[in-house]
């Protein structure tokens, strides 16, 4: 089912998300719907508050980012087969050269900024099974389970970039708390909601 993703400036988004424990109702469907989700609106990743639930759970596909031909065939290849699914996230460790890339977020719809991260993490997390997994992970792969790491943590891209960018990208930000952008996926805002 293709849930409404929540929008900038909510306070969901915010949270510092709980650990889900093994018997958690309708999490193998909590599951499925966020990827449904992620799918509907193109996206590569999608945590657990960006459809309103505060807890530390996110999915990540990075399938289209195999697609790019200007990455070398053994990154497109990881790219290309990288489905996963994140419960109980820990991070262990972040490591290697910090690199910046341009990224831009669902619930952060019209705004792209470049954003610093470490080339390499380690990551102890449980399967949608509740197995444990402890694993490293690189390049775009990382980025893009840093950049879903951190909804769990309640930390946005936004806080990443520099104060000027962030003068620069207000006017947007307040747009979306208004509920004055128009993706082409459904959103819920902050400011249409109880209307």
């Amino acid at each position: 089912m293709i849930l409404p993703i929540i929008g900038y400036g909510d306070p969901v988004l915010r949270k510092m998300c709980e650990e889900i424990p093994v018997d958690y109702p309708l999490l193998k469907e909590t599951i499925a719907n966020m990827y449904d989700t992620m799918y509907n609106a193109y996206g590569v990743g999608l945590a657990a508050p960006q459809i309103g639930l505060a807890i530390r759970l996110f999915v990540v596909d990075t399938t289209p980012f195999g697609e790019d031909d200007d990455l070398p065939t053994d990154e497109q290849n990881q790219l290309k087969n990288f489905k996963r699914t994140f419960i109980n996230a820990k991070m262990i460790k972040e490591e290697g050269e910090e690199w910046g890339f341009n990224e831009g977020c669902l619930s952060i719809p019209e705004v792209r900024e470049d954003v610093f991260r470490n080339d390499t993490i380690t990551l102890e997390y449980y399967d949608e099974d509740f197995n444990k997994k402890v694993e490293v992970f690189d390049g775009l792969v990382a980025r893009v389970i840093q950049h879903e790491y951190d909804h769990i943590e309640g930390i946005l891209f936004t806080d990443r970039i520099s104060s000027l960018k962030k003068q620069l990208i207000k006017k947007k930000l307040q747009n979306i708390m208004e509920g004055k952008t128009r993706p082409d996926y459904k959103m819920k805002f902050i400011a249409k909601k109880g209307r």
